[in-house]
């Protein structure tokens, strides 16, 4: 057993060297996504209903919201933006939909101290029925760049089960956005099934999809055998954690376990994130979404209506004492260090020497709580200080308390 150990741990060890030596850098020799993008993406909540006017009014949002002050400088256009080939076989925007075009939409958002990301497939055809650039990539890469792209999801639909074909997409595009002359981050959208934490950063990813589609609800009705059942059943939020837990190893600066969009503030409205049950959550249940992605250091991809957001998806999504934990340099995902029916301990080493550290009560009735954080694998005393009450609630060498159904308690650990 211990042998079997030692040889998981060394494997570990190799992949993760090998993701750093892959990864690809800007054209400055730095890391391109060094810490988890931030944003907000258009597919739950426009679908591919939306326009021009729809993002320059996002765009505006994001500003006067606070959300870009607070770290959330993406604009994601995902899809339903294309308009098929010219005549050159450039691929082209619905005229309809952005009659400027994306430069001029793209000038708007970056003047607003955005950046702005696009979508596409690695097929003939995106989700939607859009065109797609498989065969095309080194063209499609030259024009997102023309235009300004700073970062490119690119989904799978429509393409084969093979790991291997997938591999080879993949890294024709990942090269193609390298060689494009423009840093454009490229986020994997396989959904997991391929396992790209173990090839994603070889191929050119900055991140990659861990799980099938997030939908906005807390738990998938019907349990899951296995992460491709999630396609049938929908992926809430604890599925997604259950899941994208495993691959802690594979996270670090430039390559990201992204557990998808944050459904906080949706509140069951239809659309993409509606379907396969997905009624909405509770406040409590999106602000554990938001402390879980946060410490597991996924992306943070806002998708709710930012032009009227009430109070406490405000209080949610632009707390950046908890941001700061996604965004902290040291790059290191959480680990599980407790995970049964009632609890998912998580622990977060940040680069000052604190740590972070999410206590989940996964029950459907409110818990007390008794972790001593030695059993965590942290000794001495330690201050503790509760991110989403702004303030430090004790000090010593454990914390007990309630913990209501569903709620996740985040902390800021300082030893003493």
């Amino acid at each position: 057993m211990k042998k079997k150990i030692l040889i998981h741990l060394l494997v570990i060890l190799f992949v993760g060297i090998c993701n750093v030596k892959a990864q690809s850098k800007a054209i400055d020799g730095s890391i391109i996504a060094p810490t988890p993008p931030m944003g907000w993406m258009t597919w739950n909540y426009f679908a591919d209903n939306f326009n021009e006017k729809d993002i320059r009014e996002m765009a505006d949002a994001m500003v006067s919201s606070g959300m870009l002050k607070a770290g959330y400088d993406y604009l994601f256009i995902d899809d339903g933006w294309q308009g098929g080939r010219d005549n050159k076989n450039n691929i082209i925007p619905d005229p309809v939909k952005f009659p400027s075009g994306i430069k001029a939409l793209a000038d708007y958002v970056h003047s607003k101290g955005l950046k702005l990301g696009i979508y596409s497939d690695a097929a003939p055809l995106t989700c939607a029925g859009y065109t797609a650039s498989l065969n095309f990539e080194e063209q499609d890469a030259k024009t997102f760049a023309s235009w300004g792209i700073d970062y490119l999801k690119y989904d799978y639909c429509g393409a084969p089960d093979d790991m291997e074909i997938a591999k080879t997409r993949y890294k024709k595009m990942g090269d193609a956005l390298r060689k494009s002359g423009r840093d454009i981050a490229f986020g994997i959208c396989e959904w997991g099934d391929r396992k790209p934490w173990l090839w994603g950063a070889q191929v050119g990813g900055q991140l990659w999809r861990t799980t099938a589609d997030v939908r906005d609800k807390w738990k998938s009705l019907k349990p899951a055998k296995n992460a491709k059942d999630l396609h049938g059943t929908g992926a809430g939020i604890l599925d997604i954690v259950d899941y994208s837990m495993n691959y802690a190893a594979y996270a670090g600066p430039g390559h990201w376990n992204d557990m998808d969009m944050l459904v906080v503030g949706l509140y069951g409205k239809k659309g993409p994130s509606g379907a396969l049950g997905g009624t909405g959550c509770t406040d409590t249940e999106y602000q554990s979404q938001m402390s879980l992605w946060t410490i597991m250091n996924s992306p943070l991809a806002a998708t709710n209506d930012l032009r009227k957001m009430n109070a406490e998806t405000k209080r949610i999504l632009l707390n950046t004492e908890v941001i700061a934990i996604n965004q902290d340099a040291l790059g290191k995902q959480a680990v599980a260090k407790v995970n049964n029916e009632k609890w998912s301990v998580f622990v977060k080493p940040l680069s000052n020497g604190d740590f972070a550290v999410a206590i989940l009560n996964r029950a459907d009735n409110a818990q007390k709580a008794n972790f001593s954080f030695a059993e965590l694998g942290l000794t001495g005393n330690y201050e503790i200080r509760d991110l989403w009450q702004h303030k430090v609630i004790g000090k010593g060498k454990k914390w007990d308390g309630k913990v209501i159904s569903h709620e996740t308690k985040l902390f800021r650990l300082k030893k003493i």
